[in-house]
């Protein structure tokens, strides 16, 4: 492990520091992104339906795989949590928006919900860094 020293980044979430996790670690070439909501910059939740909550998900991380390194083509899989099943067509086409061409392991889940009320959607992703020519 010391030739792969554990980096984190931490976001807009106001639960990072009070639950004691990072919004995504990177050990060698591996990136764990955790459970992204859509809570904007400010700390507030992301308004819109499901889709373009997905679509602010997915930019944290975005955001979360770049600042350590990775991009979306890195992404091997992905997590989504919906609470209406109803949003499923929603949030599933966002993600295509983002990782069409990539196409990691996915999988979606209904849960009866979410820390905040508001939220419709959280996802979680996985990457591993290719060595680059």
């Amino acid at each position: 492990m010391a030739d792969s020293p554990r980096r984190t980044h931490s976001s807009a979430s106001p639960f990072e520091p009070v639950y004691g996790y990072s919004r995504a670690v990177r050990v060698g070439d591996r990136i764990d992104v955790a459970g992204c909501a859509p809570i904007e910059p400010d700390g507030s939740s992301t308004a819109g339906d499901a889709g373009v909550q997905a679509s602010r998900c997915l930019t944290i991380i975005g955001e979360a795989l770049a600042a350590l390194g990775g991009a979306p083509a890195d992404v091997v899989r992905t997590r989504m949590f919906i609470t209406d099943p109803a949003d499923a067509d929603l949030v599933g086409r966002a993600h295509g928006a983002v990782f069409g061409a990539i196409r990691p392991a996915a999988t979606m889940v209904v849960v009866s919900a979410l820390l905040r009320p508001e939220w419709k959607v959280e996802i979680e992703a996985e990457a591993i860094i290719e060595k680059r020519a």
